[in-house]
């Protein structure tokens, strides 16, 4: 228990002076949120989740960081920072869990990544197979028999790409476009599953693999984060697998 003067100001913004607190220079870690201000939205709506140490949260709201990496490769956090900054806001900061090992952070951050809608996050969070799941998904997972493999393959995790099992067309769509992967490695593949939160939901057979840009795959809508030669990604044309793989 800490003992602290109560202050009369309806909100503390001892936060914002630019000094680093002690404490933040402590190794544990933080996971926590990034919000518009309240008299920009009414409950003002998150668009960011992270975890990390010291008073990384602040600098991240500030629009210190710089974009680098695969979770802020389109920029989309910084810009929101700077737009709500430009307009002459401030970034809210919600710290939810403190004093946390990294494994346990990790964690935490996983599920508030889940729990919120349209967050400006490029990156799924830790473990995204745990992920938020319907009780019948959790049953189906671990009462699956173990899968064994006999020929050369792929798995593709299709978590993020594919929202509706039941549609073929969809699940297809949602395997063939566009992954950063070796052609060599890919064609010498002779079936690909598409794995959804640890169960194998699809198996198909490539025909021609291609460098994932419009061109090739005009039937799909651009997406900055996926298309491109440039990108290093690829796609294929292909089939369902012959039934006696599919079963398997």
């Amino acid at each position: 228990m800490r003992g602290g003067r109560m202050s009369t100001p309806s909100r503390f913004e001892g936060y914002r002076d630019g000094q680093t607190r002690p404490f933040f220079r402590k190794r544990f870690y933080q996971a926590s949120m990034l919000c518009l201000p309240p008299n920009r939205s009414a409950h003002g709506n998150t668009f960011y989740v992270g975890r990390g140490q010291g008073d990384r949260v602040f600098s991240h709201a500030a629009g210190q960081q710089r974009a680098s990496g695969a979770e802020d490769a389109e920029g989309l956090k910084l810009k929101t920072i700077w737009k709500i900054k430009n307009a002459g806001f401030e970034v809210e900061h919600v710290i939810h869990r403190h004093g946390m090992d990294e494994r346990t952070a990790k964690e935490v951050e996983s599920a508030l990544i889940d729990a919120y809608a349209g967050l400006t996050n490029v990156q799924p969070g830790f473990d995204n197979d745990r992920g938020v799941m319907h009780a019948e998904e959790v049953i189906r997972l671990y009462e699956a028999p173990e899968a064994v493999f006999e020929h050369r393959l792929i798995l593709i995790n299709v978590n993020k790409t594919m929202d509706d099992a039941s549609d073929d067309k969809a699940l297809y769509d949602s395997v063939r476009y566009s992954w950063k992967i070796s052609p060599e490695k890919a064609r010498k593949a002779e079936y690909i599953l598409a794995v959804r939160r640890g169960l194998i939901i699809g198996a198909f057979k490539a025909e021609e693999w291609l460098p994932g840009t419009k061109e090739n795959f005009p039937e799909f809508p651009s997406d900055p984060r996926r298309d491109g030669e440039r990108q290093g990604r690829w796609g294929f044309r292909g089939k369902v697998a012959p039934a006696d793989i599919s079963s398997l």
